[in-house]
């Protein structure tokens, strides 16, 4: 092998590494794209409260079982809806890094997604 342990002592020919530079942003962004139009629900109290958010993490709906709303104890049902909608949250967050996790072998690259 030539000195710099490229084959012919040249360069690896970067247009080829260009090209698949650009082919892989252009997966990872169509990932991104199909990541964003997901809906992930999640259930607190028994299924009692359902919360719906998708992939750009905007809460897009909420349902309340009738029998759970006591107007005695507001903050069970308030702490029921944040547990839901944390839960939803965690899930976009864990498919988006599996998602992305397989076009960065694994890396955390941060502000990636």
């Amino acid at each position: 092998m030539a000195k710099g342990g490229y084959p012919r002592g040249g360069m690896p020919n970067m247009n080829n590494m260009m090209k698949q530079m650009q082919k892989m942003q252009k997966q990872m962004e169509e990932a991104q794209e199909k990541l964003e139009e997901t809906e992930f629900t999640a259930t607190a109290g028994g299924g009692s409260i359902e919360v719906t958010v998708n992939g750009k993490k905007e809460l897009v709906a909420v349902k309340i079982e009738e029998d759970v709303v006591d107007p005695d104890d507001v903050e069970m049902l308030q702490d029921l809806i944040i547990v839901a909608v944390n839960d939803a949250l965690n899930k976009v967050t864990e498919t988006s890094e599996k998602e992305m996790g397989k076009f960065t072998g694994g890396m955390n690259i941060p502000g990636l997604f």
